[in-house]
């Protein structure tokens, strides 16, 4: 599986971040977005990564961008999770039907049903500007993420 790569549309989607809240990618136009999918909560290495990513939260002000985290767990597990770990920006729930969105974005491991280890950065209208697979047991840390918000918000000033 491969995930979607640069100058694509990213796929619209509409996730549970509650039990009775959606959040869509549509809402999150004019802006840049980091999407990070994740095999599940309460793993070391996710833990770790989300941690890294709500370090930089004020960081990714400056690039006017904002963060979602998508994994296959229930609305309820994401909850306790951001609770224990004091995560900072949206969880959603791509619980049912099960990996509905991380299939759209090549983010599904259908052998172990969950997301795969994946980074997206979408810029305002919705198109992909970087993307990123990362080995399961690797963090793969905002480097790239942060790199990729700099070159486009370099573009976006010599327009």
């Amino acid at each position: 599986m491969s995930v979607l790569q640069p100058g694509q549309t990213a796929p619209e989607f509409a996730l549970p971040a509650a039990y009775d809240h959606k959040v869509s990618l549509s809402e999150f136009r004019g802006g840049n977005l980091i999407l990070i999918f994740y095999p599940a909560d309460w793993s070391p290495v996710c833990s770790d990564e989300l941690s890294v990513f709500n370090e930089i939260l004020p960081m990714l002000k400056e690039f006017n961008a904002q963060i979602l985290g998508i994994s296959v767990d229930g609305p309820w597990c994401h909850q306790a999770f951001r609770q224990a770990r004091n995560i900072k920006f949206p969880l959603l729930s791509d619980f049912e039907p099960k990996g509905e969105v991380a299939r759209k974005y090549g983010s599904y491991r259908e052998g172990e049903g969950t997301s795969e280890r994946s980074l997206y950065v979408i810029d305002g209208e919705g198109i992909i500007r970087w993307s990123y697979l990362s080995p399961l047991g690797v963090n793969p840390g905002a480097d790239g993420v942060l790199d990729a918000l700099e070159s486009l918000s370099h573009a976006e000033v010599s327009r």
